[in-house]
């Protein structure tokens, strides 16, 4: 085994990552309302060894409700089932920085960091998009630096909430009657420019001191935020020279916050689409591509990259793009950069991007598969993938059975775990809770 472990994350979607999954004859969409589906995928996942499954999440709805196969589940309620199925894989849920209050977030994932032995893990985003805001009472988004500085006091709150219990707060003497040590618990008494917060929280400190942290952005502001906070980056690329830049440039920020390279795991998204020869690969890859629903695709789109391309030719080049855009403005630089750089029409665009919304789509045999991922991570562009199966749940059972052995064969990928947490799993230390130091005033 490398000193190095290699890490993977199974992003889990519906009955598959591509977008026309559910009109392929190998899903059942019927099972998207179903939670043994996603507790069946959270086992399967967990035999082949995986660090965690990882679960996206938005507060509006994607896409249009005619042609998109929506998720049913909230995921921290999903993941708690799925807990309940599993003894050691991960569970990382998507949560927003800007539509929900800090003490029910910290509440939540100590709740399923409590429930599941340790396992709890949190994908922090600010929210892009107008639609979502207007589902809270607002007109529309704050602005891209707004909801950074926004994240930044919400992350400052959070943490001191999970601290506001110590280690040995909870005593459970029966005799004297006295279930906690209060002078081992504290209010936060945080008052900030988005948040006024008394605390302490309500529950005692959890297995893993904090959940793990994990971030998707990579703009300026994203990186900055990461190099601050994040355990985990889940990131998109087309090209590995993308991704060999942008691994430098977030290890390099980490010294500035006094941490080490070791303290962040850089995993881009890539969608695995298999066959037994390159053949059978490419075939099932233009099945899936021939399943897509142009009107629907580009309605997606739009939304993504905040440009509406509506009535726009299919088959002539996208129109001249803005330089930036005030919603996701990472994945707006790709795919603008991958349309330009390739000199793709618009049907041709949908298509590169119907495997995985911009994360790179890697079409081949099981040998070429693990070449890709060894690549990327022996060369500086990843510490490991979140696996994006195309269908489910057969893509990633596929991927277990002939990928996963290829890599353990050459050392790269644990063959059984060797902790209990997640934390465990991704080589990182427990925080301490930092009671009997000098306590910090949070930032006004």
């Amino acid at each position: 085994m490398s000193e190095r472990p290699l890490h993977l994350n199974a992003f889990l979607m519906g009955v598959g990552h591509h977008e026309a999954a559910w009109r392929h004859p190998r899903t059942d969409p019927a099972r998207l309302g179903d939670v043994r589906h996603y507790q069946e995928l959270a086992r399967i996942a967990e035999a082949g060894g995986f660090d965690s499954v990882f679960l996206a999440d938005g507060v509006q709805v994607w896409g249009d409700v005619e042609h998109t196969a929506a998720q049913v589940f909230e995921p921290i309620t999903l993941l708690t089932a799925m807990a309940a199925v599993t003894s050691r894989i991960g569970l990382i849920a998507t949560a927003s920085t800007s539509y929900s209050e800090p003490f029910n977030l910290a509440r939540w994932f100590a709740s399923l960091d409590h429930i599941s032995g340790g396992r709890a893990g949190w994908n922090i985003v600010t929210t892009a998009g107008d639609r979502a805001a207007q589902n809270f009472s607002l007109g529309a988004a704050a602005d891209h630096a707004e909801r950074y500085e926004r994240a930044d006091e919400y992350l400052r709150v959070v943490t001191a909430l999970w601290d506001s219990w110590a280690d040995d707060a909870v005593v459970v003497d029966r005799n004297s009657g006295r279930f906690a040590d209060p002078d081992r618990v504290r209010e936060i008494a945080h008052a900030g420019r988005f948040h006024q917060v008394r605390g302490p929280l309500n529950t005692p400190r959890i297995p893993q001191g904090h959940p793990l942290l994990v971030q998707a952005g990579s703009s300026a502001d994203g990186k900055a935020f990461a190099a601050k906070w994040a355990e985990a980056v889940f990131t998109a690329h087309q090209t590995i020279e993308s991704g060999r830049e942008f691994y430098a440039d977030l290890k390099g920020r980490l010294a500035g916050h006094g941490r080490g390279v070791d303290s962040l795991k850089v995993l881009p998204g890539i969608v695995p689409i298999l066959g037994s020869t390159e053949a059978e690969a490419r075939r099932l890859a233009d099945e899936l591509d021939e399943l897509i629903v142009p009107a629907r695709a580009v309605r997606q789109l739009s939304e993504m990259i905040g440009v509406d391309l509506i009535g726009h030719p299919l088959d002539q080049p996208l129109p001249p793009l803005p330089e930036t855009v005030n919603g996701a403005q990472s994945r707006f630089a790709l795919v603008r950069d991958l349309a330009e750089r390739e000199r793709l029409t618009l049907r041709q665009l949908l298509s590169r991007l119907g495997g995985g919304r911009g994360h790179q789509v890697v079409t081949g045999t099981p040998e070429q598969i693990a070449d890709h991922i060894e690549l990327w991570f022996t060369t500086g562009a990843a510490d490991g993938f979140n696996v994006m199966a195309p269908l489910l749940p057969s893509g990633l059972t596929e991927l277990i059975d002939t990928v996963l052995p290829i890599l353990r064969s050459r050392g790269l990928f644990r063959a059984e775990y060797t902790g209990t947490t997640l934390r465990d799993h991704y080589g990182l230390a427990r925080p301490a809770d930092g009671f009997d130091s000098p306590r910090l005033v949070p930032a006004g």
